[in-house]
């Protein structure tokens, strides 16, 4: 997996403009009103959507392999806050050192992670009907695509969204660590209606911020910004199913 360096994409009014990284001002390409011609911009999003879509199935093999290995259920079960705690720490190393680390090795991370969720992942629907499991997934599907087609086709900036999204997720945090120490039936429905809200939107903002070139110029590398929109339309999807469980799942 070579590094190219993002080469001239961005275009304005017509007019070429330098390669990203180069003299954007730190401000990115969205920001400055700048866009990729259509075939970089489907370049971004195909080699992100590529690398998301490995990462469910490498999630969801290993959570198969979980589900029906009693051994398996036990380690997960036994091993929940270790790997949560590694999760978090991938994920961190992934968005932290971006640019440090090589292409390849943000790719190994992002399977690496893919793989640690499927333990979890595994664990969590077996506590679930395999009828609520299909369902929840079918709906995160649609969900998914459907917000994944607006951010792609809307010609209205979601930059703005950024913000209240931000402080959505830390709402949601914050309401489902209280609901943890204070269980109610009403809080953990509510939660999982904010959540499938906040998730859904966030899959439009992040197919539009990949697709604006924002993350390449960030990164200064495809390569790159593709691991890491993956990561993201990843993290996006997983969370809208879990949300679709926690609302629609019938526990086994």
């Amino acid at each position: 997996m070579t590094q190219n360096q993002v080469p001239n994409p961005y275009t304005f009014n017509s007019v070429a403009t330098p390669a990203a990284g180069s003299s954007l001002g730190g401000a990115s390409p969205s920001a400055l009103g700048v866009k990729p011609d259509a075939r970089l911009a489907a370049a971004f999003l195909s080699q992100a959507f590529l690398w998301m879509f490995a990462g469910l199935l490498v999630t969801a093999g290993v959570a198969f392999a979980v589900q029906t290995n009693e051994r398996l259920l036990q380690f997960a079960s036994q091993n929940l806050l270790v790997l949560f705690i590694a999760q978090f720490a991938i994920v961190l190393a992934i968005g932290a050192g971006i640019k440090r680390i090589s292409a390849t090795a943000a790719l190994a991370l992002f399977f690496v992670y893919a793989a640690s969720l499927g333990v979890t992942t595994g664990l969590i629907v077996s506590y679930y009907t395999t009828g609520s499991v299909v369902t929840a997934f079918l709906s995160a599907s649609a969900m998914f695509a459907a917000a994944g087609v607006y951010g792609h086709v809307t010609k209205r900036s979601l930059a703005g969204m950024r913000g209240y999204l931000f402080m959505g997720m830390i709402g949601l945090l914050v309401a489902m660590v209280l609901n943890l120490v204070f269980p109610s039936g009403i809080v953990s429905f509510a939660i999982s209606i904010i959540g499938v809200g906040i998730f859904t939107a966030m899959t439009a903002y992040d197919v539009q911020r990949i697709q604006s070139g924002d993350l390449a110029a960030q990164t200064g590398s495809m390569e790159k910004a593709a691991v890491i929109g993956a990561l993201q339309l990843y993290l996006d999807f997983i969370n809208l199913f879990f949300f679709m469980l926690r609302l629609m799942g019938g526990r086994s």
